[in-house]
């Protein structure tokens, strides 16, 4: 076994015995039904600290905490494999409707290159909370200030340019793969640099171990203010308000890629429990605390529960797996 999976293997184990013992000390506080759910409600993030999924876990406990939606949310982070040994580890609780697990694009691609067991399909719709968008970065020393000179750099040597981002498959790896396909460059040639959460990836661009990052601008957005960091294009249809950065397509690069994220559950919970979860999230959503978050991190708005969110997941896997199939990751 490659110490690369040993490793692997250990994490899970270890998320099992965190995720456990959350659910035991739940099921301890006593009650049933939403009284249990609103008593002790546990968040699985399926990455690192300090990456998107992370501060959308953080955030909705704040909401949920200063809006008295919830007595106690508890916050774990099961980071790898693109989300999926979170994923995983959500299927495993089936019936415990105390338990959300923060999801999104990077799921869905990370499902398909990592061949993962278990898909959205394995788990409890709950809601779509926002889109971000991404950004790509480079180093305020960099000689690329802008896209065309990153692609003209890239077209002649594109193994020499290493690119951070999240797991593969995620929205950072296929913004990577449209971007490089589009400018010219074979997406099968891309040297991708995969990391667990964006807090690597900006400590790996920082060091300079890779030339060029990509993540959601959330997770650069300080470095770029304080100018360590150079922004070179947002992957949004246009300028996000806050946000003085050109887009993507304003630089002649056709690769607009909204970053969504969700909430949703184990699977077999009854559809009252399930329907009790997503008035639970529809009351953080409805808090002033929400609207702030959304408002300071420039997320969209694009809150969905019930069949909606649904019929988005859907379609969402679809797109997905198509962008994947032609950029050859899947």
């Amino acid at each position: 076994m490659s110490m690369q999976r040993v490793l692997r293997v250990g994490g899970a184990i270890a998320a099992a015995v965190v995720i456990g013992a959350a659910t035991v000390n739940a099921a301890s506080t006593g009650g049933d039904g939403a009284d249990a759910v609103r008593s002790r409600l546990t968040t699985i993030v399926p990455a690192s600290p300090g990456g998107g999924w992370d501060l959308v876990g953080r955030e909705s406990q704040n909401a949920l905490r200063e809006g008295d939606v919830v007595v106690n949310n508890q916050v774990i982070n099961v980071p790898g494999a693109g989300g999926t040994i979170g994923l995983a580890q959500a299927v495993r609780q089936e019936g415990r409707a105390n338990m959300l697990l923060v999801t999104g694009t990077v799921m869905i691609g990370s499902v398909i290159v990592n061949d993962s067991s278990h898909d959205l399909q394995d788990v409890t719709p709950v809601a779509r909370l926002a889109d971000d968008y991404e950004v790509i970065v480079v180093p305020a020393d960099s000689p690329y200030q802008d896209i065309g000179d990153l692609a003209e750099a890239w077209r002649e040597d594109p193994g020499a340019m290493a690119i951070g981002g999240g797991s593969l498959g995620g929205t950072d790896h296929l913004l990577a793969g449209l971007v490089a396909s589009d400018v010219g460059v074979d997406p099968q040639d891309v040297n991708y640099i995969a990391f667990s959460g964006g807090g690597e990836a900006l400590t790996s661009l920082l060091s300079g171990s890779v030339d060029v990052g990509i993540s959601g601008y959330n997770e650069f957005s300080d470095q770029i203010a304080a100018g360590n960091l150079r922004a070179l294009g947002v992957s949004a249809h246009e300028r996000v308000e806050g946000i003085d950065v050109p887009t993507l397509a304003e630089q002649d690069v056709d690769a607009v890629l909204p970053n969504w994220r969700g909430v949703v559950a184990p699977p077999g919970i009854s559809e009252a429990e399930q329907a009790e979860l997503i008035e639970i999230v529809t009351e953080m959503h409805a808090t002033p605390e929400w609207r702030r978050t959304l408002e300071r991190n420039r997320w969209d708005d694009t809150f969905q529960t019930g069949e909606e969110f649904e019929e988005f997941l859907a379609a969402e896997t679809e797109r997905i797996t198509t962008i994947t199939e032609e950029l050859g990751l899947s």
